[in-house]
């Protein structure tokens, strides 16, 4: 594949920032937009108020805060144009939406919804916002095209609070799970390609998403948690009971040294099926556990739904997938300032938020069109050429 000459850059930079203009009143909206994003693809080391603006070539945050907060656009509509995008680019018909969340670590008790919770970002109890997010993944790439703000209900149910972080009157509360349903059913209904849905244990355990995603037609591997029941069957009982034969080796995906290889053993499940599907119970297991099945806590569980025909190795492979979750969060807090922001409102949270994902989008997009890497140059402010803008980057272009 040749690699993009600089013009097909500026010019894929170009026609995004034209999908989104039509969410903006005026030109002055627009053109604090589009300097939002080119500091959040930027090289300031911090892409917070200060550092992004100065990047920019503004001498205070003032402008940009502002923007944030009382800036009169749509950060819904913003997010249909940043789904329509990655659909548009990266969409096929086997794609894999990925469901997750992720923390963000804060001080203080002012910044919306923010409490002492357990976040897997630190892997213990911290003072943080909860982000549930929505990926897409294909084989040209993944990126996030969905995230909603959890507010524990201590919030939702303080009046005072709600109003002073602009909390929506209308919000009610809703668990991680119910968000991430609600998005995957807004992802469908906006006509994004996808065959297929994954995610942690937090998600599998939902019976309400499975049963909608059958209902639905779509096929799923989540992990399910050893405490879980399908139907009527102990998930810790049968994961204690497992045969010695029966088991194979497969790779879930490359990872950081290699193929990702265990060893899988796939068991029939109990209750109705759909005529022309499957379910079944998937189990992940180290390749240094051959020998030890008294150590059923040290394996992992996936309960899986499919056309009867889906071969096992692509139950294996979309069970691999749900770690494309994890890259985009590091990529995104660490190129383009997912966790950077100084907002505390649920107004502000949204729009930052959405703004880095629109980056992130269009890193992922430079990176599905070359196989190739090019370094961006110094970006000069007062430059509207996207070849300008960035230095210290070894991107896929």
């Amino acid at each position: 594949m040749e690699m993009i000459k600089e013009g097909e850059i500026e010019q894929e930079y170009n026609g995004l920032m034209t999908r989104i203009s039509g969410e903006f009143a005026n030109e002055l909206g627009y053109r604090n937009a589009e300097n939002y994003v080119k500091g959040l693809l930027g090289t300031a080391e911090r892409k917070n108020g200060w550092q992004l603006s100065e990047y920019i070539g503004e001498n205070s945050p003032y402008k940009m805060q502002q923007f944030l907060y009382r800036g009169e656009y749509s950060a819904e509509g913003l997010r249909d144009e940043l789904r329509s995008y990655v659909g548009e680019k990266l969409g096929e018909a086997e794609g894999i939406l990925v469901v997750d969340d992720t923390g963000f670590i804060k001080q203080g008790k002012k910044s919306c919804g923010v409490k002492r919770q357990y976040t897997g970002t630190v892997g213990k109890v911290a003072n943080c916002q909860i982000g549930v997010f929505l990926t897409y993944a294909s084989t040209r790439g993944h990126s996030a095209i969905d995230r909603r703000l959890y507010i524990p209900k201590e919030w939702i149910e303080d009046t005072e609070r709600r109003k002073e972080a602009g909390v929506p009157k209308e919000a009610k509360f809703q668990t991680k799970p119910e968000m991430g349903l609600e998005m995957i059913q807004e992802a469908t209904k906006a006509g994004v390609a996808y065959r297929w849905v994954t995610g942690d244990s937090a998600y599998g355990d939902y019976t309400t998403m499975r049963h909608w995603l059958e209902e639905n037609g779509k096929y799923y591997v989540l992990n399910i948690s050893r405490n879980e029941y399908i139907y009527h069957e102990y998930v810790g009982n049968l994961m204690s009971n497992l045969p010695s034969d029966g088991w194979f080796e497969a790779s879930c995906g490359d990872g950081s040294k290699g193929a990702r290889v265990y060893d899988w053993q796939i068991l029939a499940t109990s209750g109705k099926v759909p005529k022309g599907f499957k379910r079944v119970m998937l189990v992940r297991r180290s390749k240094n556990e051959r020998s030890s099945f008294s150590k059923p806590d040290e394996m992992k569980a996936y309960i899986a739904f499919a056309g009867v025909d889906t071969p096992d190795t692509k139950l294996v492979e979309v069970a691999g997938t749900r770690w494309t979750v994890e890259t985009c969060f590091k990529e995104s807090k660490g190129e383009v300032g997912l966790d950077h922001y100084e907002v505390r409102s649920y107004g502000g949270w949204y729009k930052h938020i959405t703004f880095a994902l629109i980056a992130l989008a269009f890193l992922t997009v430079l990176s599905a069109n070359s196989l190739d890497t090019k370094t961006f140059q110094e970006h000069n402010p007062d430059s509207s050429s996207l070849d300008d803008f960035k230095k210290g980057r070894n991107l896929r272009v």
